[in-house]
């Protein structure tokens, strides 16, 4: 327990946009008004620190800082407002600085997983994150299935926003309206003022994260058996993967019904959140490749299935079956069936030619190996594959028609 009128507390505050051309978003516009909150509310501490970097440009500056404010024994709090990217080589969310541009984000931007890796050495219920950041497209499409991921422990809250229209620069909207709260000497429990302020701040299409999960995660417990339904046509995914089979602790708590809660009320970043938070402590217990961890790549299959990004679906189940199938799992084994249904459910779901061309092949070669229980869906895939390879490109059509 954490006396909050001894301990001392950090608050630190990430603004950062690059210059020029590429900005989306007007982070540093925010800091007059936290500059006018109690330092006490930021931290929610008597005693209180508040570090600022407005505009950084080294991300190993950045890194120093966080780790510095990571080694404080008491409360920390981060408040970071800026724009997210995509590195392409290795798919990593970074946060953009002051020199990045899209040819040296792997060199001059902060990638999200530094900042997870200092944090995740804090003891949990110590850690509380805000964050008020745009995305680009590419970065956008990623956070809508996969979230914005920190780790077991931390409170995350906040706002992701697609990009903005061309030649349009947002502001940190949602960051503004909490710190206008407290200006106002009202300082309401966090979750209670991220819902005011998310309602304030919009717009319809953002990601709200609202992560409070901040004790330390036991064993995930059994989802719903779901039985496996081979097919001639791809049959409907379930609304939840197949059980853990390992005989494992069970879970003081289950997490999967507010996961899945958030997910069908569009909350699809702080599902992908939450998922990510136990996703990641399943593989540092268990390991890659164990039944906990295939669990919740499952998870993530589905969840991207209910945030209607099928593609994304159908590679995640394609590689729950690969790992199945890695651990020995035989082709006829019920989950790894279960998982290559749904996988081409999800591809007969696309209506991207060019992406059901990519995943196709891949698709087959499972295929293949796991027919399933009704005949016909290996040939299935062959013919569609054949059709859409007469198929002009979406773009040549556009210009036909």
């Amino acid at each position: 327990m954490i006396n909050r009128d001894t301990v001392s507390g950090t608050a630190l505050v990430i603004a950062a946009a690059p210059a020029g051309k590429g900005c989306l978003i007007d982070a540093t516009s925010v800091l007059p008004t936290l500059a006018a909150v109690p330092p006490s509310i930021l931290t929610g501490t008597t005693a209180a620190t508040i570090v600022e970097l407005t505009d950084p440009a080294d991300p190993q500056t950045v890194l120093t800082r966080i780790r510095a404010a990571a080694a404080t024994p008491g409360p920390l709090s981060l408040y970071i407002t800026g724009q997210l990217h995509l590195d392409h080589k290795q798919h990593l969310i970074h946060l953009a600085l002051a020199r990045t541009t899209p040819t040296t984000l792997r060199y001059t931007a902060l990638p999200w997983h530094w900042l997870a890796s200092e944090l995740k050495l804090r003891r949990p219920g110590t850690t509380t994150v805000v964050t008020d950041v745009v995305a680009t497209p590419d970065a956008w499409q990623q956070l809508r299935t996969e979230g914005l991921a920190l780790g077991h422990g931390i409170r995350v809250y906040g706002r992701i926003t697609p990009p903005p229209p061309r030649r349009r620069i947002t502001e940190p909207a949602y960051l503004k309206a909490l710190a206008t709260t407290w200006r106002s000497g009202i300082n309401p429990p966090l979750a209670q003022l991220h819902e005011q302020a998310a309602a304030q701040a919009g717009p319809d299409d953002a990601l709200f994260l609202a992560v409070d999960h901040t004790a330390v995660p036991t064993p995930a417990a059994t989802a719903v058996q779901v039985p496996s339904r081979p097919h001639q046509e791809p049959a409907p995914v379930a609304t939840a993967p197949p059980a853990i089979s390992e005989n494992t602790e069970v879970a003081e708590e289950d997490p999967l019904p507010a996961i899945f809660a958030a997910a069908h009320a569009g909350r699809h970043g702080e599902a992908a959140s939450l998922t990510a938070m136990w996703e990641g402590w399943a593989l540092r217990t268990y390991g890659e490749g164990s039944l906990q961890a295939i669990h919740w790549l499952e998870v993530r299959a589905d969840l991207a299935r209910l945030a209607d990004d099928p593609a994304r679906s159908c590679e995640l189940w394609m590689a729950a079956a690969d790992a199945r199938l890695a651990r020995q799992q035989p082709p006829d084994d019920p989950a790894v069936e279960g998982a290559v249904d749904r996988a081409h459910h999800q591809w007969q779901e696309l209506r991207d030619p060019q992406r059901a061309r990519e995943l196709g092949p891949p698709l087959f070669s499972l295929r293949r190996h796991v027919p399933g229980r009704r005949s016909g869906a290996v040939e299935a895939v062959q013919r569609r594959l054949e059709l859409l390879h007469t198929m002009p490109p979406v773009g040549a059509r556009r210009a036909a028609s």
